[in-house]
């Protein structure tokens, strides 16, 4: 009972969850790693679940959000500095999460399931402070572009694979570890990047590697600390070339990269996201002239696989959140977890947590062997498709499980709001719900041998189930669908996909309760208009609740 109030005793509140292991209760997670041959990660990732699930660790994530970057364009005598300001807690979380060699990990170790490691890992920093992800995120896509380029990498290889976190703000050839951040967006283009106008003009005689001066802005320009950006800019002949334009030049003095100003998000309030022009700034030509949209397609590919495991996580701690909470409090005579309709809302959400997480873990594991025809297949077709449809799940389910608090969800310093906000920001960056889905139709389009593959293998992964056979067949058949025409079902074929491929996913590995319940309502044709809206006759409701969270 806690303690009396001037007019009342305060019963029946609870606070949101903290002081457990995000990784040890997490038994859909654990069997993934195994699965994905990566129990060797499975020690490290208890350590790292202890630490991020305890209460100083909630209000730290707390803490980075609320007292959000500052700019400071200039020092106290009006020199130019250009420093963005960051709370100690966004210090912390980024330290603690290259300490786990993380931001490298799937690049620098050669052990199987060392792609599934990163996600897992990433999956549970993405349940309790997701905006250090991004410069975390970025980082990593560059690296196997920046493998390309020898003398780059020869410069920055010790400091892309450091563990130690360095926060100064100094060169990158003086510091233990570096960050590398993307700036591709602009006012008039927004994800068309072939409408991209800021110029790159040669400062010798051009070419791979070699100087330009870059002039024009960003719209949107991430992580703006980082200590270099790829930059997207048009070079005098009027093709796309990506250039590496670090924070500082050679020579010890700032690069004239001019930060306008700090967006105010919606969420993701812990990471700076920026505005900045290039005045002439220096940048250094990667690959050939006029393949940039190439590079940043490459990168986008690794991005949105973090956009979907890092959508998952925030599914994974709405659901952790809500069972931890319907279980204590109280209402008409019981606990809501008990309460017929509660429990529909609640093992609805346990389904979609764990066949997110699923696909996100399939995902990573064709990462690891992309370049095998089958693999290449869900790396390329279902990467989109599941950014598009995942993310856009998170938003509605963090919205769905922020009700189950009532006005108390709805209280901004609160975990439930904070997923909220930021559940829309996946759904958004490296690409919008449409251009995900024109991206999974030009995948097809591009490589219909791996479609055809991709088909064949969910073919054979249904097996005699006929709900499943009978959505092998539609998926077909909408794919025969005469272009003009398909275009416009693009979002029916991305969410007829993904739902495909995690139900025989949850079909091949997980209990009967979780596969049997994805396609019970799944594939009914009513499912989906508002989370709870299932027959959960239907359902184990107490096998998927308690294996969801244990408690």
């Amino acid at each position: 009972m806690n303690a009396p109030a001037a007019t009342h005793e305060i019963a029946n509140q609870f606070d949101e969850l903290s002081g457990y292991n995000l990784y040890t209760t997490d038994t859909a997670l654990r069997e993934s790693v195994e699965r994905a041959g990566a129990a060797w990660m499975a020690p490290r990732l208890a350590r790292f679940g202890a630490a991020l699930g305890t209460a100083e660790s909630y209000a730290q994530a707390e803490l980075a959000n609320r007292f959000t970057p500052e700019l400071h364009a200039f020092d106290t005598r009006g020199r130019r500095i250009d420093e963005v300001r960051f709370h100690p807690s966004w210090h912390a979380f980024l330290a603690q999460y290259r300490a786990q060699g993380l931001v490298s990990l799937p690049f620098r170790d050669e052990r199987p399931g060392r792609w599934a490691a990163w996600a897992a890992g990433f999956y549970l920093q993405g349940q309790v402070e997701a905006g250090t992800l991004c410069p975390a995120t970025m980082t990593q896509a560059s690296i196997p572009v920046l493998q390309q380029e020898p003398a780059l990498w020869a410069a920055l290889k010790e400091g892309l694979y450091a563990d130690e976190y360095d926060p100064r703000d100094v060169p990158a050839a003086g510091k233990r570890a570096v960050w590398l951040g993307m700036g591709m967006t602009e006012k008039q283009g927004g994800s068309d990047v072939r409408a991209n106008t800021t110029a790159a003009t040669p400062a010798g005689a051009g070419g791979r590697g070699a100087l330009y001066r870059l002039r024009g802005h960003k719209w949107f320009f991430s992580a703006p600390m980082c200590d270099a950006h790829l930059v997207v800019a048009r070079t005098p002949d009027g093709g796309h070339s990506c250039f590496y334009v670090p924070r500082w030049r050679p020579d010890g003095s700032r690069n004239a990269v001019q930060i306008q100003r700090l967006k105010h998000k919606v969420g993701n309030r812990s990471n700076a996201s920026s505005e900045v022009e290039f005045l002439d700034a220096d940048g250094w030509l990667m690959g050939e002239e006029g393949r940039g949209i190439p590079t940043i397609i490459e990168m986008a590919t690794c991005t949105r696989l973090h956009c979907v495991v890092g959508s998952a996580a925030m599914q994974r701690q709405a659901v952790v959140q809500a069972l931890a909470y319907t279980r204590r409090r109280h209402a008409f005579g019981k606990a809501l977890a008990e309460q017929p309709l509660m429990r529909a809302v609640l093992a609805d959400a346990v389904l979609e947590s764990e066949a997110s997480l699923a696909l996100a873990m399939r995902l990573a594991q064709a990462f690891e062997h992309g370049d095998e025809p089958a693999q290449r297949a869900w790396k390329r077709i279902v990467t989109p498709a599941a950014k598009f449809w995942v993310c856009k799940r998170t938003v509605e389910l963090c919205g769905e499980l922020m009700e189950v608090f009532g006005g108390n969800g709805y209280i901004d310093d609160g975990v439930m709001a904070r997923l909220y906000r930021e559940a829309p920001v996946n759904s958004i960056w490296e690409g919008s719900g449409n251009v995900m889905c024109l991206d999974v139709m030009r995948a097809i389009a591009r490589e219909p041998d791996a479609a055809v593959a991709l088909l064949s293998e969910l073919q054979d992964l249904a097996g005699d189930e006929p709900r499943l056979r009978a959505e092998v067949e539609g998926l077909r058949a909408l794919l025969a669908t005469p272009p003009g025409a398909l275009e416009a079902l693009g979002r029916r074929l991305a969410e007829r996909l993904v739902l495909l491929a995690q139900a025989v996913l949850l079909r091949q590995h997980a209990p009967t309760a979780v596969a049997e319940g994805f396609l019970a309502t799944r594939l009914e044709a009513r499912w989906g208009r508002v989370v709870g809206a299932v027959d959960a006759r239907t359902l184990d409701v107490a096998a998927l609740l308690t294996r969801a969270f244990p408690g």
